[in-house]
């Protein structure tokens, strides 16, 4: 299961990555290049907020599949809680009388 949220939180973070090298960083953006013809295209007034709100998103997918990767990863087998000395220092103080 591990492999494949690894996959999926890569997947998104492309798609992320996608999103934000669109923005234009003085906000502009797409709907700065329409701009002239915002009477001709629907909804490219928009654009800035559909961006926006793609970006957030997928922020709280990436965030959300972290989490929940973390619910799949197993303790290591031999530990406890408590701190347990290596076999190998056991051994050598026994050894040693």
């Amino acid at each position: 299961m591990i492999p494949i949220i690894t996959i999926l939180i890569l997947l998104t973070c492309v798609v992320l990555s996608f999103f934000i090298l669109i923005q234009n960083p003085k906000g502009g953006g797409l709907s700065g290049t329409f701009g002239n013809m915002s009477s001709a295209v629907m909804g490219v007034k928009q654009s800035t907020d559909v961006m926006e709100k793609g970006t957030w998103t997928l922020i709280g997918v990436v965030g959300g599949l972290c989490v929940i990767s973390v619910m799949f990863f197993q303790k290591p087998q031999g530990s406890e809680g408590g701190k347990s000395q290596p076999k190998a220092a056991t051994q050598t103080s026994k050894s040693g009388k």
